[in-house]
């Protein structure tokens, strides 16, 4: 494998930080200012607000508004290289970041920040015919299978089939799952009814299936039961303590239960990223790196790894969470470890502090726990949505998502409810589909 060419001055520390979420675009612009050659190296060429990912799902927002080009981000720093490209290993030894265009980029210090993808627990057969949200191509192709199940029970005249097509399957109770399922009852039932004839998309069915005994598990109990609540009230079906047993084109199997439907949608589990492989490091059941305390890969000081890439316990021994401010607090962490390691100290270990969790489920309505602070209902709701526009990058940004919720909760419209380009596949496909959005370069993380 040839090394790439340093494009660095001698004597300059070189860091190489693989991904650009939320984790690894914040330790590049905590590294402002530090004497070093920073290359940040993403497989995507934009950075992803992913916690409003599932609102593109549903026709709620466009892509332009969550994602931002990583290189005008970053058009101001003369000290950062992006680079468009995919990583597929690392040499620990020779210290390369190995690309899959048979290239190796030299590193002094390493930052992953690899992120996670969809976990089908063993049956990864059923990700054609149920697939996750993890990616913009993701939500266009959900939003896709959405619509068109809508348009295809507008034309067909067997009952059945119909049905099928008006059936939707949320698997996993979690935030996204919640979020989602909410999402297309609202929009079944207050959005659409006036724009079909031949169907009532009121008579749609939503169901949310979760193996668990409650929905938003990592809630207190209280709010867990007003958000199940407040979806059986939007028309959801809440279908607890049964775990799936198959997903086809035909539809899914969960408990003793086989419901046809032609629009399945994964929000049940998530699988780390190669990174513990790459190393030969300890990682958990999810294949999460388990790192030092210092977030560093064990026996290799040199490596940091954040976000959904690894597993750590916060101070209390619970662990921390797989959410934005997470990864946000653990990029500013190593940005300010690596400033100190190069002024010759020892940083402390990290520590993660708690600000609370978020989950929309309707319109005006939410819940959020800040530990002795609970809240739930339209105050919870507007705190929600004033959260997301703040942490959004860019007033252009913050004041189109504004207009676009804005638009919708007084009209109940949603104006980004367009089937894009690919082949619309109900349920799966022989064939996957072709999506003139998703890269052409295959892409591992």
């Amino acid at each position: 494998m040839t090394p790439v060419p340093a494009a660095v001055h001698a004597g300059d520390h070189r860091i190489v930080v693989v991904g650009a979420g939320f984790g690894g675009l914040e330790t590049v612009h905590r590294l402002h200012g530090v004497k070093a050659h920073i290359t940040l190296i993403d497989r995507r060429n934009h950075h992803l607000f992913q916690p409003l990912l599932y609102q593109v799902a549903t026709a709620s927002l466009a892509t332009s508004e969550i994602a931002w080009p990583i290189r005008y981000l970053l058009r101001g720093r003369k000290d950062v290289t992006t680079l468009l490209g995919t990583v597929i290993g690392v040499d620990p030894v020779a210290k390369h970041v190995k690309l899959d265009d048979g290239q190796a980029l030299p590193y002094d210090t390493l930052v992953l920040a690899t992120g996670a993808g969809h976990a089908y627990f063993g049956h990864d057969e059923w990700e054609p015919f149920a697939p996750g949200l993890k990616t913009l191509e993701d939500a266009t192709t959900i939003r896709r299978r959405i619509l068109t199940a809508f348009e295809r029970a507008e034309s067909t005249s067997d009952p059945e089939e119909r049905a099928a097509l008006l059936n939707f399957v949320v698997i996993g109770a979690g935030p996204t799952g919640v979020e989602l399922a909410g999402t297309i009852a609202e929009m079944a039932r207050t959005t659409l009814p006036g724009d079909f004839r031949n169907i009532d998309t009121r008579k749609a069915r939503v169901v949310l299936v979760e193996a668990g005994s409650r929905v938003l598990a990592n809630f207190p109990e209280q709010l867990s039961a007003y958000a199940q609540r407040s979806l059986e009230k939007l028309g959801v079906e809440v279908a607890l303590g049964h775990a799936v047993s198959d997903c086809s084109a035909d539809g899914v199997v969960y408990g003793e239960t086989r419901l046809p439907a032609r629009t399945i949608i994964w929000a049940a589990g998530v699988r780390a990223s190669p990174a513990a492989e790459w190393l030969g490091a300890p990682a958990d059941r999810a294949g999460r790196l388990q790192t030092s305390a210092d977030l560093t890969v064990p026996g290799h000081p040199e490596i940091f790894a954040i976000g959904d890439t690894v597993s750590i316990a916060a101070t209390d021994g619970s662990p921390v969470p797989g959410i934005a401010p997470a990864a946000k607090q653990e990029g500013r962490y190593v940005a300010n470890a690596i400033k100190q390691r190069l002024r010759g100290e020892t940083p402390a270990p990290f520590r993660y502090r708690h600000d609370g969790s978020l989950a929309q489920i309707g319109k005006h309505l939410a819940v959020i726990d800040f530990g002795r602070f609970r809240l739930r209902g339209a105050i919870a709701w507007w705190i929600w949505g004033i959260a997301h526009i703040y942490f959004l990058i860019g007033v252009r940004n913050r004041l189109a998502v504004a207009l676009n919720w804005l638009w919708i909760h007084t009209l109940d419209q949603r104006g980004a409810r367009l089937i894009t380009q690919g082949r619309a596949v109900l349920g799966g496909a022989a064939k996957p589909e072709q999506d003139s959005e998703r890269p052409r370069v295959k892409v591992v993380r």
